[in-house]
């Protein structure tokens, strides 16, 4: 390597030593001494006819390299030729450490569709033969996709294909955001999903550079596209109001300056949609701001609610067991309660507690299953929970192992509440719900008590019965049809146009919807539309209405203003 500082001055560009020297020397000038001197700042000036300016050029110019920051080759090479490269750098220079190697990569091989690359069974791929297939940047992505440990990497054309449609469908959302940028959020950036979008967006840059400067490819991948691209997918998933333009603008920007030295054709591409004017290459890394970590974990938990959720809904919809295999599906639920702790049950406070005193006395180390089991078994509080406080203890344990120390806190870091309630739109919206409640487990019955703590939401599905009405949009050619919907007791004109609008999925826009109710709820359906007099014969349905059901009778009235009236089986709805 030390040579290798100097070849270009005394071999020219000739690569096997046969071109003249730029600087006249020959290879018999090169003596041990002259090499002494060049490579040892204590050596006195040797005896030679080289000129003095020559032999000081060299020196500079292995001083300039020296030391070799990184040493990249193949694991075959790790017992011989890297081993022995290192013991020679320090039989060279002994007393002088900074001319020693500063890191060694080796990397492994590389198998194509997780098979050894052989011209004979036909499993070959070239260079120019990939890039032609799935371009530069396709390849660049699939090969820092394929692995970087010293294992051997595992280039995967269908994974390719796959990077390659991922690039296609993020230059085509910049396009689509850079048109519709004005219908995108303005205004403060202050909502629970700004602010956890920001801070993910802040925790990849970090993530990103360091994997970047261990030279970790595919972990720079991971955190820079494949994670800041699923942090992206949250945000509008989880953005009911819209996304901000400023936040979905500083994600382009960033995500072009993350994946460029991984494809830097594409990222060019993306810089220029976004009107920048220099280069992408001249452009300076991005600079993170501050991370929430506890803004982070409550978004997590906040998805693991959801998916919480959507399982016990599942459950809940199965049909109940039965012999003879006649039971029908219950009635598909249209509220949920959703009860959270403050505290952890008594026994699990006992345990937890006990386990957070031998956590810290015990340097982070808890003693074995037979001692705790022992010492809860001494507590007459547990005694009847026994069967329960084990299989808790080995949870908490397995948790501790993935998530660290905080798993035996007694109370959550943040107000899991206040989450949900701060998304209630969106998990009621995913649920296909009409209402969802959050109430504390101290407002329920013991059952719930007892199995809902910290981070562990428990929740309560139930159908509210309702009276079915028709709802008619007597406009032509609007593709709008007659539709049926529940009326619940106490429902309003919004909490009825918004079930219109999951029943009737053309129905974008809620405030461009008129209700209204025939003045006369016998005749009126019966009546024959009038084209362009749709409101003849209705009347409008204010925002302070009520509506009353009798479940008996199956009968709806509307209290307005101190007086009720009957609806009859029929609601007129219009698109302004």
């Amino acid at each position: 390597m030390a040579y290798y500082t100097l070849a270009h001055l005394l071999q020219g560009g000739v690569l096997n030593g046969q071109g003249d020297s730029p600087l006249g020397i020959k290879p018999e000038q090169m003596t041990r001494e002259v090499w002494d001197f060049i490579f040892f700042k204590s050596s006195p000036f040797p005896k030679t006819d080289i000129p003095k300016e020559h032999l000081q050029r060299l020196r500079r110019e292995f001083e300039y390299w020296y030391p070799v920051d990184v040493r990249v080759s193949g694991k075959d090479l790790v017992p011989n030729h890297l081993s022995y490269y290192l013991y020679n750098h320090v039989a060279m220079w002994p007393k002088d450490s900074g001319k020693w190697p500063q890191a060694v990569r080796a990397n492994g091989h590389l198998l194509l569709n997780s098979e050894k690359m052989s011209k004979s069974t036909g499993n070959f791929l070239t260079l120019s033969q990939a890039i032609k297939k799935f371009s530069a940047d396709g390849m660049r992505l699939a090969l820092a996709d394929a692995g970087d440990t010293i294992e051997d990497a595992n280039f995967v054309e269908t994974m390719a294909d796959a990077g390659i449609l991922r690039l296609y469908t993020w230059v085509e959302w910049v396009k689509e955001m850079i048109a519709n940028q004005n219908n995108l959020r303005t205004g403060p950036t202050d909502t629970f999903n700004d602010r956890v979008f920001a801070s993910e967006m802040n925790a990849g840059i970090l993530k990103t550079e360091q994997h970047y400067e261990r030279m970790m490819y595919k972990e720079a991948l991971k955190s820079g596209f494949f994670e800041f691209q699923a942090a992206k997918d949250k945000y509008r998933e989880l953005a009911i109001e819209g996304m901000h333009r400023d936040l979905v603008f500083q994600f382009i920007e960033r995500q072009s300056l993350l994946l460029a030295p991984i494809c830097p054709h594409l990222c060019e591409y993306t810089w220029s949609l976004l009107g920048k004017t220099g280069s992408l290459m001249k452009a300076s890394w991005p600079v993170a701001g501050p991370v929430d970590e506890v803004l982070i974990r409550s978004s997590q938990y906040l998805m693991e609610t959801a998916h919480d959720l959507r399982l016990r809904f599942k459950a809940y919809m199965l049909p109940p067991k039965s012999k003879k295999g006649d039971s029908k599906p219950p009635a598909k639920p249209s509220h949920c309660t959703i009860y959270v702790a403050k505290s952890y049950p008594p026994w699990q406070h006992s345990a937890l507690s006990l386990l957070g005193k031998h956590y810290k006395s015990n340097n982070g180390i808890l003693p074995d299953n037979k001692v705790i089991a022992n010492e809860l078994g001494a507590l007459p509080e547990l005694k009847k929970y026994m069967k329960r406080v084990m299989p808790f203890v080995a949870m908490i344990k397995e948790n501790l192992e993935k998530n660290g120390p905080r798993v035996l806190d007694l109370e959550l870091e943040f107000d899991e509440r206040a989450v949900l309630i701060e998304n209630l739109v969106y998990l009621t919206n995913s649920l296909e719900l009409e209402q969802i409640d959050v109430l504390f487990a101290s407002e329920a019955d013991d059952k719930v008590k007892e199995d809902c703590c910290p981070g562990k939401p428990f929740s309560v599905f139930r159908a509210e019965p309702g009276v079915s009405v028709s709802l008619v949009n007597p406009q032509p050619s609007t593709g709008l049809f007659t539709t049926k919907v529940d009326i619940r007791q106490g429902d309003s004109k919004d909490t009825i146009v918004r079930r219109l609008s999951k029943v009737n999925r053309l129905i974008k826009d809620l405030s461009r919807v008129k209700l209204m109710r025939y003045e006369d709820p016998l005749l009126g359906p019966r009546r024959v539309p009038v084209l362009g007099q749709e409101e003849y014969g209705k009347l409008p349905i204010s925002s302070k209405s009520v509506f009353n059901i009798n479940l008996e009778e199956k009968k709806v009235t509307l209290a307005d203003n101190g007086f009720t009236v009957d609806i009859g089986d029929t609601l007129v709805y219009l698109i302004q």
